[in-house]
């Protein structure tokens, strides 16, 4: 039997939010391979940067919007004849309580976290139906369980996690396969900034203390490098995982198998 997209090279991957953190790690791992990578995100400057760096074409779109990631699509077609993966990774927004967010704020957490994925994969079907490609959606941790004050962070990963399974179930039969990856704390520079935050607020005397505070109850007691989430998601979009679909993979250092009832056994000494 053979496994057709083992070797990355010539396969052409669309990556949303591809212009800094997981999504520039996801590029930077297919275009190592040989893939013909396109970075999509709203900013031009790091798309630039990213694009400069590894090779690959950068466009300005927002992911959200029909048109957009219409136009995109159709970019990536006119120049590369196909598209094999499809990366859904643009995220953000949604840090507060319910009681807290105001309908704006609402609809700009579910339309960052998930109208992105929804809208890209629906317009990407077509041409992934043709290439019997891959879509992999970049949820979180914060897509199985609830953080404190992140209502609308927390209900779109959650809602990604059900994009993944009825996308996997309608369009199997045609080749598609969509899984989702859960990250825990990765080193990006989003997080970056809610560490500068927390390590003000909680009086520690640097970021790697703060990551260090928030990763302390995980078993691998890190944060996760992006290159490792992408190292996931390249698995995922490629022949290697050929018979998975449907699938949620937490990519967490073990932050899910910990029962936080017994911590105090832990933090004890027990």
């Amino acid at each position: 039997m053979t496994f057709p997209g083992n070797n990355g090279a010539g396969r052409v991957v669309l990556i949303t939010g591809g212009g800094t953190g997981i999504g520039a790690a996801v590029a930077e791992r297919y275009a190592a391979e040989g893939a013909h990578v396109v970075v999509v995100g709203r900013r031009r400057e790091p798309l630039d940067a990213v694009a400069a760096a590894i090779g690959a074409t950068a466009i300005v779109a927002d992911a959200a919007d029909t048109t957009a990631a219409r136009a995109a699509v159709e970019q990536t077609l006119a120049r590369f004849g196909r598209l094999d993966v499809l990366v859904a990774n643009a995220g953000g927004h949604g840090f507060a309580p319910v009681g807290e967010t105001d309908d704006d704020a609402w609809e700009s957490a579910l339309r960052a976290n998930l109208t992105t994925a929804f809208t890209m994969a629906r317009e990407a079907l077509p041409a992934l139906v043709e290439s019997k490609g891959q879509i992999v959606i970049v949820s979180s941790l914060a897509g199985l369980f609830a953080g404190p004050s992140v209502a609308g962070y927390t209900v779109g990963k959650h809602a990604l996690i059900g994009l993944t399974r009825t996308l996997a179930r309608d369009y199997g039969r045609s080749g598609v396969r969509v899984n989702a990856v859960c990250p825990g704390w990765v080193q990006t520079p989003m997080a970056d900034e809610e560490m500068d935050e927390f390590a003000e607020q909680a009086g520690l005397d640097s970021r790697e203390e703060a990551y260090g505070a928030v990763t302390a109850d995980v078993p691998l007691g890190r944060p996760a490098h992006p290159s490792e989430i992408a190292s996931v998601v390249r698995f995922l979009g490629s022949g290697e995982s050929s018979y998975i679909t449907g699938a949620v993979l937490l990519t967490d250092g073990g932050a899910h198998i910990v029962d936080v009832p017994t911590l105090a056994f832990d933090h004890a000494g027990m």
